[in-house]
């Protein structure tokens, strides 16, 4: 019991310090990239948020060691992408904001890195199957449990956005009822001006 305790913890530990949350931003024009070095069979994804800048979008672009393009999104707000690596070496992660001329943009993002395969292991025959099957549970509630960990911080984000963007729009209404109100009572004062003036003047006449 002790012991299958201490490996879910370690197998936690192992997929909180390989799946890190960054904060980004990257300015008009411009286009950043990030790199991970990884062995073939090896499970990679990709969660991210833009979260400030213009229409909230921006270009995710996914290459691997040999210059192919494995996942690419154009003008996108968010969006999260899972593979496997289908070869030894650096995967490229790049996210582009040259369809702005002027606006800055901020993502949030995760680089996720599962573990690596273990060579030999198929085909390998061992008598404690119940542990492997304990071992497999646990590798999928790891991800579950990071999984949800992702979603609230972007949940979170998103709520964060909308609550900016209602408390602008309510700005917006005010100002726009308080300006229709100085046109109402400017008009009003003019039709009374005018009216007032009229019959002054055939009063003369």
């Amino acid at each position: 019991m002790h012991f299958s305790l201490a490996f879910l913890a370690f197998a936690l530990l192992a997929v909180v310090e390989h799946s890190l949350a960054y904060y980004l931003t990257i300015d008009a024009h411009a286009e950043d990239c990030f790199f991970e070095k990884v062995p073939v069979g090896t499970k990679l994804g990709l969660t991210f948020e833009v979260v400030e800048g213009g229409f909230l979008d921006i270009d995710v672009k996914i290459t691997g060691p040999d210059k192919q393009i494995i996942h690419q999104e154009d003008r996108s707000t968010s969006g999260k992408f899972t593979f496997a690596a289908h070869m030894e070496g650096p995967y490229t992660y790049c996210f582009s904001n040259k369809m702005s001329t002027m606006t800055p943009k901020a993502v949030m993002f995760s680089m996720d890195v599962g573990e690596t395969p273990k060579s030999g292991e198929a085909g390998h025959e061992t008598t404690d199957s119940d542990h492997n099957k304990l071992e497999e549970m646990i590798k999928e509630l790891s991800h579950s449990l990071t999984t949800v960990k992702h979603e609230q911080e972007y949940m979170a984000v998103r709520d964060r956005i909308h609550r900016s963007i209602n408390e602008s729009t309510n700005s917006r209404v005010v100002l726009w009822a308080f300006f229709e109100a100085l046109v109402l009572i400017a008009m009003t004062l003019g039709q009374v001006y005018y009216l007032k003036r009229f019959f002054e003047v055939r009063r003369v006449v």
